[in-house]
């Protein structure tokens, strides 16, 4: 079995990677704008790799070549910065899935398999869970929310088209493992956030909204969704998150803080500000996504797939944190720090 994976050196790839090392009988290749050094070590060796620019319109023959005699494309590509350049963002995050959409047409992939996001939900409740008929309408003040919500569109569209593939579209919470510490600290604290006794010093308060409500799973939970998807040749929408819920209490415990309930409008306009002035890397669609989107449920990805997470959210959460003030990084990853240039 031979599965190509589009962005497979950033948090979630690396975590795919890692999984299906251990399949027998499975060939992986890599398709990355930055592929890894001869001498990276696990889980990049014994890789297939082909340098392609997935926004390039003229990638998709390229793409095509990579795909072909695949019996799996998993599309992972994403950009969450500079996020004051929707413009560049959206080549990548829509003009990159159409491009890897077409290649699997011409090359004749039976499935291609899809990161979504519970970002791409509509707006819904916090008390009780949703399932994937949810709808996928995202949220307009959110460009991750825009960009997933359209990128829905563009794989319902490709499933009228092409009966023919299995289209799978897996939609996590938030995605955490301690080898992102880096990654995520450069995403959304930027360089200008002290991170170094992030977890460890304890915070005076933390300021959230009581509707911060998210989901979190650790990438190595959502790598295992991705390989029982591609193993089962499992077609359709699944929600794939970890428990607890993660609320203000449980962020604060982690932080080390005393949570401070405010109100939505005074915490997004500050964040609006310090993006702004490019204080902070994270714009205020951050806040807008996890004070409004449902929590899912994960019943149907347990039912169908035999999934169930393995790392408690919190602790994934925890993890995260500890990385972002160790500035953890993946030797050999370009996304995550060990090789960028």
């Amino acid at each position: 079995m031979r599965v190509v994976i589009v962005g497979a050196t950033g948090n979630v790839g690396t975590a795919i990677l890692r999984r299906l090392h251990q399949e027998e009988g499975v060939e992986l290749a890599g398709v990355v704008r930055q592929v890894p050094p001869a001498d990276a070590g696990e889980p990049y060796a014994g890789v297939d790799w082909t340098a392609v620019d997935v926004a390039d319109a003229s990638s998709v023959a390229a793409l095509t070549l990579a795909f072909t005699g695949a019996d799996a494309v998993i599309h992972l590509a994403w950009l969450l910065q500079p996020n004051h350049d929707e413009r560049r963002m959206a080549a990548v995050n829509i003009g990159g899935l159409k491009h890897v959409l077409a290649a699997v047409a011409a090359a004749g992939v039976p499935q291609v398999v899809v990161a979504s996001s519970v970002g791409a939900y509509s707006p819904g409740p916090k008390v009780r869970r949703v399932d994937e008929t949810w709808p996928t309408g995202g949220l307009h003040s959110s460009h991750y929310a825009r960009h997933k919500a359209v990128d829905e569109r563009i794989l319902d569209r490709f499933e009228q088209e092409h009966p023919d593939v299995v289209v799978t579209r897996l939609r996590p919470g938030l995605v955490m493992q301690g080898d992102v510490g880096e990654e995520l600290r450069a995403l959304f604290a930027g360089g200008l956030v002290p991170v170094r006794w992030l977890g460890r010093v304890p915070l005076l308060v933390l300021p959230m909204p009581p509707r911060t409500v998210a989901q979190v799973v650790h990438a190595r939970d959502l790598a295992d969704a991705f390989a029982r998807v591609v193993l089962q040749h499992a077609g359709g929408p699944f929600n794939i998150a970890g428990e607890p819920v993660v609320g203000p209490k449980e962020v604060a415990r982690v932080l080390k803080a005393r949570w401070l309930p405010i109100r939505v409008a005074p915490l997004r306009g500050l964040v609006w500000l310090a993006w702004h002035l490019r204080l902070v890397a994270a714009d205020p669609g951050w806040i807008d996504i996890s004070t409004s989107v449902p929590v899912m449920s994960t019943e149907r990805a347990r039912r169908e797939l035999g999934w169930a997470p393995t790392v408690d959210a919190v602790d994934a959460l925890e993890e995260a944190v500890r990385g972002v003030a160790d500035r953890r990084t993946v030797p050999g990853s370009p996304h995550l720090g060990g090789t960028r240039r």
